[in-house]
């Protein structure tokens, strides 16, 4: 009779632990690391928020984590392995530089956690999705702005942003090429590198207006660049026909000025969101597409006021972030 009752009082604690367990199971949470290549830039915030708006959709959890310089990528290594290590569910990705980042992809991938590549591309097919700008279109729109707006003829500055980020070298590809083959009176005489910095960038910009008083355009190819380019020209009170890339609030002030003549605009919050929702599908074994490109857009002065453009450029920031 004692053996009966021991068996039956074991045999209930058993049945409890396991719907403990079923129960603990239950309430844990998916989570999805999103790691950018910085976090000071508006890009990313909007990016952030984009991935909010999902995660919040969706009734998941985001661990959104990234270096503070977006020239750290052995912080962001870590960043990833620490992820890695903790064995998020997915993790949506921004290489800093499209070879150096490899291994740490590769190794979440064969860990089973599947990763989302955004923003800039990755030298591995070892992600299940990748969403990102139409980066060497963009440059070609840069190109195209600026054949139109030197009538085929003239001298240009090109404010890169580092070696290694494949987005932004796609860019920078993007506009020489369509300026060689659509342009070829239009002359890149300098380009010289920022790496992804406002000061360094206006030193960089003040360098080559310096070396360089005879030229028409300059071209700067992300927030950093432009922003440093932009200001540089201020500083000198100068002509130049300045076309940029990504926004900020004092970006939109200078083409309202008319101190930047246009900028082309990515869509950062459906990035972000587009990225988290990848994720989604391939952690509930739905189709995901591989390669998803979003498209630029050019604006100008007279497209500030556009509903539209109010909505991609002024995504809703405190909502989603509380700020």
């Amino acid at each position: 009779m004692n053996t009966l009752r021991l068996w039956a009082s074991a045999s209930a604690l058993a049945l409890l632990l396991s719907a403990g367990l079923a129960s603990c199971n239950q309430q844990k949470k998916t989570t999805i690391a999103v790691i950018p290549k910085g976090r000071s830039h508006l890009f990313w915030q909007s990016v952030h928020a984009g991935a909010a708006r999902a995660a919040l959709e969706a009734g998941v959890d985001i661990q959104w984590n990234g270096p503070t310089s977006e020239t750290d990528y052995a912080g962001q290594i870590q960043i990833m392995e620490n992820m890695i290590t903790r064995r998020v569910d997915a993790i949506c990705l921004a290489p800093i530089d499209k070879k150096i980042m490899v291994n740490v992809v590769d190794r979440a991938s064969k860990a089973g956690i599947p990763v989302v590549i955004f923003d800039s591309g990755i030298d591995t097919d070892q992600f299940v999705s990748q969403v990102a700008t139409d980066n060497y279109g963009a440059g070609r729109l840069g190109a195209e702005r600026m054949g139109q707006l030197l009538n085929g003829k003239g001298k240009v500055l090109m404010v890169a942003v580092q070696p290694g980020g494949a987005s932004t070298m796609e860019r920078e590809r993007g506009f020489e090429e369509g300026l060689k083959e659509k342009f070829p009176g239009i002359q890149i005489v300098e380009k010289q590198y920022g790496m992804a910095d406002f000061a360094k960038s206006m030193a960089v910009s003040e360098n080559m207006l310096t070396a360089h008083p005879e030229a028409d355009g300059m071209f700067a190819s992300n927030e950093s660049s432009a922003v440093g380019a932009a200001q540089a020209v201020k500083a000198r009170k100068s002509k130049i026909k300045l076309v940029g890339f990504d926004w900020s609030p004092t970006l939109l002030q200078d083409v309202e000025n008319g101190i930047v003549d246009s900028l082309i605009v990515q869509h950062p919050f459906k990035m972000g969101e587009e990225s988290v929702k990848a994720a989604m599908a391939k952690l509930r074994g739905q189709p995901v597409e591989k390669m998803n490109n979003l498209a630029p857009r050019l604006v100008l002065k007279d497209d500030l006021a556009k509903p539209d453009v109010q909505a991609q450029l002024n995504p809703d920031l405190k909502k989603y972030l509380g700020q």
